[in-house]
């Protein structure tokens, strides 16, 4: 790698360089570049204002200083992480860019390359600065607050570390559970038996379940009791040892009911709670356990409290943007 060499330019106009990188001999050019250089393409795209040519193993850079040290820098990731074996594909870039934009320390080959569980032919692994921060907190803390809006990956994450501690034989079981309080809907207004009532509400946490675990082994882990997913008023006058719990929706708690969940903590177990401030669905009057909990827990060691936000959005990128349309509503 070369050093920047300042390239011909007109009295007035922005100060340009020319910066070239030699790719070492180990690293693929055509994986590096992406599938018919869709990675390449990524990269023109979000920076105009660079020239980005690519002969043999050497991409040269020319362009305002900034720009070019920023590109510099995506680039010095996306080869680390193509040595390292991660595939690249335009998301990557995209993400790569928002977190050296922001100024993270966390460097992006450090993120999108640290796996969390491989399973049915995929890798899951955190894809924002904030998310690898969530991770961490969960494997350092026994109690880990995870709060954000829709798509920030909280409850997933988390049950993908619960798979891992479960295969690791860290804890015995994994328990899933959420409150049964949905949209201002009432168990009693739906149809059918008891059972058939409570399943739409956990419905997410199998579909999460079912990414992460033969589908055909979850009848049989369940049965042993090595998997349980519940509603959270089943949780009542427990104590779980050795186990690895999820609390789901947890901003549809109550002060009781969020103090009585994290009381059934036991010996050799982790809790991660997780949850969306700004969706509450509880009865007017009624205060958000997920709310003043971190008031009420402030202080108290091992309980770690993770703020995510729409940065952090892993779903398609209108969800970002309208999260953000629905919070300067909520100020104005």
């Amino acid at each position: 790698m070369t050093q920047p060499t300042p390239a011909p330019q007109h009295t007035g106009a922005p100060a340009r360089v020319e910066h070239r990188i030699s790719v070492p001999a180990d690293v693929s050019m055509v994986e590096l570049l992406g599938l018919r250089d869709e990675v390449l393409r990524a990269i023109e795209e979000g920076f105009t204002t660079v020239d980005v040519h690519v002969r043999g193993n050497e991409v040269t850079l020319a362009g305002p200083v900034g720009d070019v040290a920023l590109v510099a820098r995506l680039v010095d990731e996306l080869v680390e992480m193509a040595a390292g074996g991660t595939p690249l594909t335009p998301d990557v870039v995209t993400r790569s860019v928002a977190m050296l934009a922001a100024g993270s320390t966390t460097r992006p080959a450090d993120v999108l390359t640290f796996n969390i569980l491989s399973s049915r032919g995929r890798t899951i692994r955190p894809k924002t600065a904030g998310q690898k921060e969530y991770v961490d907190a969960i494997d350092r803390h026994t109690v880990t607050f995870g709060i954000g809006p829709a798509g920030t990956g909280k409850t997933y994450l988390a049950m993908a570390k619960a798979v891992q501690a479960l295969q690791e034989r860290r804890v015995n079981r994994i328990v899933l559970t959420r409150p049964a309080v949905e949209a201002g809907e009432r168990l009693g207004f739906l149809p059918g038996s008891l059972s058939e009532k409570i399943d739409p509400y956990l419905r997410p946490l199998y579909d999460a379940l079912h990414d992460m675990v033969d589908p055909e082994s979850i009848p049989k882990l369940m049965e042993a009791g090595t998997i349980e997913v519940a509603p959270l008023a089943y949780m009542r006058g427990r104590t779980l040892n050795d186990s690895f719990i999820i609390l789901d929706e947890a901003q549809n708690t109550s002060v009781e009911q969020m103090k009585m969940f994290l009381t059934r903590l036991g010996f050799g177990s982790k809790v991660v709670v997780t949850g969306d401030v700004t969706q509450v669905d509880l009865p007017s009057g009624t205060t958000s356990g997920l709310r003043v909990v971190e008031q009420i827990l402030s202080g108290v060691d091992d309980v770690e409290f993770c703020r995510l936000t729409s940065s952090d959005v892993v779903r398609h990128r209108l969800v970002s943007d309208i999260i953000d349309a629905y919070a300067r509503w909520d100020r104005s």
